[in-house]
């Protein structure tokens, strides 16, 4: 029998919850990510609970205790109940009776089962006792020993209740796949026949779930998964992935986090930001990445230009995009460039020109600066501006 040892789990606040319910005739378990995460070692963020009590019941249980509980979702039986500090998700165990796009009809329910069969992936129906005694209805240990993300049941079924479940499969496989094989052939196929459904999503919540993805480690094997069903080119129109796996590669090299925006630039396509709906932060990032990469200037100008991470990102789309490797001295060209700084100010050369005369030498001296390796110091600038 298999027991989780996890302390962020096991915490006197939580067990609060769970006894509270549990002293009073109700069954509480952990489900889902705070499982699926604490098996894999991984950090638990967020604490849910499954119960037969239902909402109402739960509020009185812990309004007479003096902790506070907010109805966060009465329609889905879900009560947030704050216990020093911490947040619980605590949720009526439930069954969809109909479910309609990301819309459904449910009934409460006092079998664990039907709650486990109306949610979306094995590794997600998971369920333990507060004793860390793991419940698996549905098989999903096995799965995510294997790091397979695998859709309960009927995949297309499941894709039919809610069409966002086509990203979350790919995004699930980034975060928590086995990064050496593709996704799970069933749910690829599934997803290849029910793009139409993508068309119903806001672009907001596709924008959220392609960043959540690309934030992953690794998540090449997802965008060739995505390739393949179509859902890669339903969402960015002209995009190419070919490069992507490249960019991986580099950059492990470099010793780079992950970041959205340089890997958004070596996907490519028209409409980024409006078929993702991105912010203006990752908007801009993304625009100087790409037109820097498609630029001649070399590392060190670059950074100086932009800085030094937006420089890296350009360098390795660009070495992706190209195929050929990393410049051998990047450290420290982006070293040199970003730490330079242009001994001229336009009040230096005031006294002998003005206007637009005055921009184009302070462009002109700035370029033969930088083609002096940033060497050149004011006295010698200035003698070049007559």
């Amino acid at each position: 029998m298999t027991r989780l040892q996890c302390d962020r789990l096991f915490r006197p606040e939580t067990n609060i919850v769970l006894d509270t319910l549990a002293g009073s005739g109700h069954h509480a378990l952990f489900v889902g990510g705070c499982v699926r995460n604490a098996l894999l070692g991984e950090p638990v963020r967020d604490i849910d609970i499954a119960t037969d009590a239902r909402p109402e019941r739960v509020m009185e249980l812990f309004d007479r205790m003096g902790l506070k509980s907010v109805p966060t979702g009465l329609g889905y039986g879900t009560v947030t109940v704050v216990s020093n500090g911490i947040s619980h998700e605590v949720t009526t165990f439930r069954r969809d009776v109909e479910t309609f796009g990301r819309h459904a009809v449910t009934a409460f329910s006092p079998e664990i089962m039907d709650d486990a069969r109306r949610r979306d992936f094995t590794m997600n129906a998971l369920y333990a006792e507060s004793d860390g005694t793991l419940i698996d209805p549905l098989g999903g240990h096995a799965d995510l020993r294997l790091r397979r993300v695998r859709f309960i049941e009927n995949a297309d079924l499941r894709i039919r209740e809610d069409h966002l479940r086509i990203l979350r499969f790919f995004r699930f496989h980034a975060w928590y796949g086995d990064k050496s094989r593709e996704p799970d052939a069933d749910g690829v196929a599934a997803c290849a026949a029910n793009l139409d459904g993508l068309d119903m999503l806001s672009r907001e919540r596709v924008g959220k779930e392609m960043l959540k993805l690309l934030d992953a480690g690794d998540p090449a094997s997802s965008i060739a998964g995505m390739a393949l069903s179509g859902c890669l080119g339903r969402l960015l129109p002209d995009s190419s992935p070919e490069a992507f796996p490249a960019l991986m590669e580099l950059e492990v090299r470099a010793g780079v986090s992950p970041d959205p925006a340089r890997r958004l630039a070596v996907l490519g396509g028209e409409g980024l930001v409006r078929n993702l709906r991105l912010s203006k932060a990752v908007s801009r990032n993304l625009d100087l990445i790409r037109n820097a990469a498609a630029s001649k200037s070399d590392p060190a100008e670059l950074a100086y230009r932009l800085g030094r991470e937006i420089a890296l990102d350009a360098v390795l789309v660009r070495s992706a995009l190209l195929g050929v490797p990393l410049p051998p001295d990047l450290r420290a060209d982006l070293d040199k460039g970003s730490g330079a700084r242009f001994p001229l100010s336009a009040r230096d050369l005031s006294g002998s020109c003005s206007g637009p005369e005055l921009g184009r030498r302070l462009r002109r001296l700035e370029a033969a600066w930088i083609d002096s390796g940033y060497t050149l110091d004011r006295t010698s600038l200035i003698r070049r501006s007559g």
